[in-house]
């Protein structure tokens, strides 16, 4: 062996045998660490035996080449399923890798099963993949193949208490950001003054900010899935009544109802507006002879108003029916709608109604069949004797509205009412004055727990009397002269409303903010996402 000529050593040398004799330190410290594992782990080659049945899926193009497999929804996993291999897919909420062992929570929509995957050599799970399951990504989308196993003692974390999945594959369909901007954990957990609890809590602008993550909280699963149910049964009620759906115009060339609350949208060479309600087109189906009728659509509010209860853009049910003689005739089939509506919410909808309480404060809506309706002067009485003074041609403030409807809970025990009678200078002008006292009209309003949700009335039907009204009101004639003309040709004495499907769930349900109920609300302050 060669020696080499001892050198006087150089500040850099210094430098580099310093990193040397650290670098010969760390490589003795792995080296040990190795060896402590066993030499075959060491030297990663130890064979996997759970290979291929584990790991990551190719983008799903819809490639022509498709698996013929059979998944069950983890709702449905129950007995019958018991010691039988079932494929689900579904989002892993949670996981805890330990040693041999992975624990994980599934979700699909707002169900929930527990996982485990446990080193098996009969059932080809190595360690390998148990700890491929541990680093998978919360709320990524998963295959699982699992065998169903009844449990020793509930699994009270869990929807599904009695069963859980022992796994023997699983792969990654699509996975989730390691780092997400909100817990789904933490969106859902309860809102309680338990001095105990946890006091995590998201607030709203992230919670809509991130809306996609929020909606995945079994609370919101249900309040959507409830809302598409008050959406269908409000067809279903009213189709069976004889009422025909249509479709209105969104995009206007007047504003709806005379005021200056309109969004105005650039229409090629000229102006036009986004409809404040489908009203003056429900009336003129009624003058085309079609009798009742009600649509579901967007309505669109351009007030500067950020309530818990006001959005710019919201999804009206709006009502619209002939009658022969009283107008009464239409307020009470549309108070019977509201009714039917309720009872088919709870008879339907309990456990989503359960499910929201979980996480919100939730009293029991409680309604009067058939409903209870109040005169507007009755309503007066009540506030006056409750120290409120209300003058006969005013209109209800906010905060009386909400003190009336504790009145009449204390009172009749309903959270659904009606107020029949309303002042005739707090109404549009299409709104046909009562005859037997001109300081009155025959509209109303329906009220769940203190809030209006309806605002309906009789319209006139007469072209001069409407124009008469309008020109009361300031209105320029010339803008809604097709809708006077269409009552030119004979129409008949109709009336209706216009509900928000928003505030009817937030009020249901008993929730504090408008835009719980709203998908994706907008306000004066939130155009996105």
């Amino acid at each position: 062996m060669v020696v080499s000529e001892e050198k006087v050593p150089m500040e850099g040398d210094v430098s580099s045998k310093k990193a040397a004799k650290k670098a010969a330190k760390a490589a003795e410290k792995q080296l040990k660490k190795a060896e402590h594992k066993g030499p075959i782990q060491a030297q990663n080659d130890e064979p996997d035996m759970s290979e291929g049945k584990y790991g990551t899926y190719k983008l799903i193009q819809s490639d022509g080449s498709y698996v013929e497999r059979e998944y069950v929804d983890v709702k449905d996993l129950c007995e019958k399923f018991a010691g039988q291999n079932v494929w689900v897919r579904a989002r892993l909420q949670t996981s805890r890798a330990k040693g041999k062992q992975c624990f994980a929570v599934l979700r699909q929509n707002s169900a929930t099963i527990q996982l485990l995957i446990s080193v098996n050599d009969e059932k080809r799970v190595s360690k390998q993949m148990v700890k491929f399951t541990g680093n998978i990504s919360k709320e990524s989308i998963v295959d699982v193949q699992a065998t169903v196993v009844k449990t020793a003692s509930p699994i009270e974390s869990c929807t599904i208490k009695g069963y859980e999945l022992f796994a023997t594959e699983i792969w990654i369909v699509s996975a989730a950001k390691t780092q997400l901007p909100l817990q789904v954990e933490d969106a859902a957990r309860p809102e309680t003054d338990d001095p105990e609890a946890l006091k995590i809590r998201v607030n709203q602008d992230t919670r809509l900010d991130n809306r996609i993550l929020d909606l995945r909280t079994p609370a919101n699963q249900a309040i959507f899935r409830l809302e598409a149910g008050v959406c269908r049964l409000f067809r279903d009620i009213l189709t069976k009544k004889g009422f025909v759906e249509i479709h209105t115009p969104k995009i206007i060339s007047a504003a709806s109802e005379g005021g200056a609350n309109v969004f105005t949208v650039s229409y090629f060479k000229s102006n036009a507006y986004l409809a404040q309600s489908p009203q003056l087109y429900k009336q003129m189906a009624i003058a085309a002879d079609f009798d009742k009728v009600f649509t579901v659509g967007a309505v669109f509010r351009a007030e500067d108003s950020n309530t818990h209860r006001h959005l710019t853009e919201f999804v009206g049910l709006d009502i619209e029916m002939s009658f022969k003689h009283h107008y009464h005739e239409v307020m009470k089939t549309i108070g019977q709608t509201f009714t039917d509506i309720f009872r088919g919410l709870q008879d339907e909808f309990s456990a989503e109604i359960l499910t929201v309480g979980q996480q919100f404060k939730v009293e029991p809506f409680k309604f009067l069949d058939p409903p209870l309706r109040l005169e507007f002067p009755q309503a007066v009485q009540m506030l006056k004797e409750a120290g409120v003074t209300v003058g006969e041609e005013d209109d209800l403030s906010t905060p009386d509205e909400k003190l009336l409807g504790r009145l009449v809970k204390a009172k009749y025990d309903t959270d659904f009412y009606i107020l029949d009678k309303y002042p005739l200078a707090v109404r549009p002008f299409y709104t046909m004055p009562d005859p037997n006292n001109e300081k009155y009209s025959n509209s109303y309003d329906m009220f769940m727990r203190g809030e209006e949700i309806l605002s309906g009335a009789q319209r006139i039907h007469d072209p001069e009397f409407l124009t008469k009204r309008a020109l009361h009101h300031g209105i320029d004639i010339s803008k809604i002269a097709a809708y006077i003309e269409s009552f030119s040709f004979g129409c008949p004495p109709h009336a209706g409303g216009g509900i928000g499907l928003e505030r009817v769930v937030m009020l249901y349900l008993g929730l504090d903010n408008i835009r719980k109920t709203s998908m994706f609300p907008r306000d004066p302050k939130r155009v996105t996402p």
